[in-house]
């Protein structure tokens, strides 16, 4: 048995494969202690010891937006001890005189300067003195520190001093993370940075998986990562920070694992859940991005390139200080949740706002395990209605505008402002309350095709499921001009490789097991900044071609630089096969009055998901209600359903 869970904000989620038939489930997330809902999850599965354990988690997004990480000791170079504070000293607002830079991971007290030094060239100009070693062994053994960052100038090309350190510090039992390790490339504020984030989440992330495999001694865990990839739960100290994006990229992993096996290799990812919206987009392939950055700090890891705002099915709606509407970041969350669920929240919500427009059929919430209540809902508008001179049903359609709006200009992020157009492309909507949007953000968006998974609400953990192990290393290398060759690049790869497989032999993987993909940060000689390209006979001509996509102009005759290699280790995954449905009702199980965006009533039909037999048609408007999903037809638009279950919607 495998089981793959993802944590949300809102709901766990749960798809067990068991004898080729896959399970869900869903349980209500629980903050204080994720895995609580983990092993409730597990025992209503029936699947309390499973073999594999495939996990999304948010802990570690959590412990950093919270500032709930590790007392951390940055160990640096003497006088560059400000770099974390300083950066790149751009202000996040030009014209606010009042911005606020965002919280700090540690004080000035938790940085310690080493007085070594090397040069750009690799060459010792200062060596590390055994006396200073042993004034910070004695330094660390007096303050109570939990982990330890070390990030020292051009340590991506020499990273002698950083491993006396380690050498140091190895019998004070606390994780270190060096810089030549995290992220051996240069930028020197990129890479303490993300040095930094990786010790901070160092002991929570491992202390969360201690705490799941105490629980679960007989099974084999695995984490997702940012990048798409998993990694094997022993792995989790050293690569932390990695997990930023684990829940966000099972997603979209998913979603383009599935769409792919479809026939659509073009997809946006539309992902509604509970507490945020992410949007991420697949040109025959996950877009990734090396230039992530969480509140001001930098994680120069690889990561699926993945645009997040604060709209979910729990998002608050309110005015502002300005009689604006607004709606979200501030999200009910899993704890009280909409008012419409009946425990304790009285705030509006877009569940809410959903649920009195009558595209969220209260009775078959969640499969019918979760009542809601439309007198509550309509409570939580009634105060906030009355106080600004509007209807209830009037300010549930500004509130769904507003929200939808967001949702938008999210999407336009990761299509328009990279220069491609979201017409070209299929939206994959997933996550509990992405059906209710769907169609309305393709209409807006001029996308032609929807495509809802049959496991919607559950997705993220379904790409669990499909997801193979994965891991990435990379160098900062320096090719100029005639140098930009294959004989100069592949030496250096092949180093890396050699280095990079005694790594995975420490976690059972051995090349035999594994794919190797190549890849090169490329730019014009000159540029300050580089773009991504596979490494094939024809690099050069990729690197033209993403520039001119990007930029509106490329030069072909123009010198080139090289400045880091990739390498992506990954093994493949077990098979796995869709399974068929084999509904055979197309009757409506009822009618639910609609209030439309033109705020014209309308009764529409009502269809049960798992009824619907393969190639069946359904015009809209209509409703179709699902287990862990709901589907909001909007006229002139048509849906049909796949031999899997997939419903496609198409505009007439």
């Amino acid at each position: 048995m495998r089981v793959a869970v993802d944590t949300g904000g809102t709901f766990t989620d749960f798809v067990a494969e068991v004898d080729g038939n896959l399970l869900t489930h869903k349980v209500s997330s629980t903050p204080q202690d994720p895995s609580q809902a983990v092993l409730e999850g597990l025992s209503a599965l029936n699947a309390r010891v499973p073999k594999v354990l495939l996990h999304g988690t948010t802990v570690g997004t959590n412990a950093f937006l919270t500032r709930k990480g590790a007392r951390v000791l940055l160990i640096t170079t003497k006088g560059f001890e400000d770099i974390i504070f300083i950066g790149r000293q751009n202000r996040p607002k030009l014209y606010d005189f009042f911005v606020e830079k965002p919280r700090p991971l540690l004080r000035p007290s938790q940085i310690l300067g080493l007085a070594e030094r090397i040069n750009a060239k690799g060459e010792i100009i200062k060596g590390l003195s055994q006396e200073e070693l042993e004034l910070l062994k004695r330094f660390v053994e007096k303050k109570n520190f939990q982990s330890v960052a070390v990030s020292f100038l051009h340590s991506y090309i020499n990273p002698i001093h950083e491993q006396k350190v380690k050498e140091a510090l190895q019998n004070s039992g606390l994780p270190i993370s060096l810089s030549s390790e995290i992220l051996p490339e240069f930028r020197e504020f990129e890479r303490t940075s993300t040095t930094l984030v990786n010790a901070y989440l160092s002991p929570v992330m491992a202390a969360y998986v201690g705490k799941l495999s105490r629980e679960l001694p007989d099974t084999r865990i695995f984490l997702m990562q940012s990048s798409g990839g998993l990694m094997p739960a022993e792995a989790v100290g050293k690569r932390a920070a990695s997990t930023l994006l684990s829940g966000p990229a099972a997603g979209v992993y998913g979603a383009f694992s599935l769409a792919r096996k479809l026939g659509r290799e073009k997809i946006i990812t539309f992902d509604m859940g509970g507490t945020s919206t992410d949007v991420a987009l697949c040109n025959q392939g996950p877009t990734y991005t090396y230039q992530y950055t969480l509140e001001g700090y930098p994680v120069h890891l690889k990561m699926i390139d993945i645009h997040t705002i604060g709209a979910g099915g729990g998002s608050l709606i309110y005015f502002d200080k300005a009689r604006a509407l607004k709606v979200g970041p501030e999200s009910a969350g899993a704890n009280p949740g909409p008012a419409c669920y009946n425990r304790g929240g009285t705030e509006p919500t877009v569940t809410d706002a959903n649920l009195i427009l009558g595209r969220l059929p209260a009775q078959y919430f969640l499969g019918g395990r979760l009542k809601l209540s439309k007198e509550l809902a309509k409570k939580a508008f009634a105060r906030l209605a009355q106080r600004h001179n509007f209807s209830i049903e009037e300010l549930a359609l500004g509130a769904m505008e507003i929200v939808n709006t967001n949702m938008e200009q999210a999407i336009k992020k990761v299509s328009v402002e990279k220069g491609l157009d979201p017409q070209d492309f299929t939206l994959v909507c997933f996550g509990g309350a992405g059906g209710l949007h769907a169609t309305s953000l393709a209409e807006r968006l001029r996308i032609k095709e929807v495509l809802v998974p049959r496991f919607s609400g559950v997705l993220s953990a379904l790409g669990l499921l499909l997801a193979r192990p994965s891991f990435d290393f990379s160098k900062s290398i320096f090719l100029q001009d005639e140098e930009v060759a294959f004989e100069y690049i592949l030496p250096l790869i092949e180093e890396l490789a050699a280095k990079a497989l005694k790594e995975l032999a420490r976690y059972g993987y051995y090349q035999k097991d594994l794919r190797v993909e190549a890849h090169l940060d490329m730019r014009y000689k000159g540029q300050s900044y580089e773009l991504t390209v596979p490494f094939t006979y024809d690099f050069k001509d990729k690197f033209h071609v993403q520039h001119q996509q990007l930029y509106g102009y490329s030069m072909p005759l123009a010198p080139l630089e090289i400045t880091a290699i990739r390498l992506n280790f990954s093994a493949d995954p077990p098979s796995f096969e869709l399974p068929l449905v084999s509904g055979e009702n197309l009757t409506p199980v009822g009618k639910e009055m609609v209030l439309l965006a033109d705020g014209k009533k309308t009764d529409v039909s009502v269809f049960l998901w798992e009824e619907l037999p393969p190639d069946s048609e359904i015009k809209g408007p209509a409703l179709v209600v699902g287990a862990f999903a709901t589907i909001w037809i909007e006229p002139y638009w048509r849906s049909s359903v796949d031999k899997f279950g997939n419903i496609w919607l198409t505009y007439n």
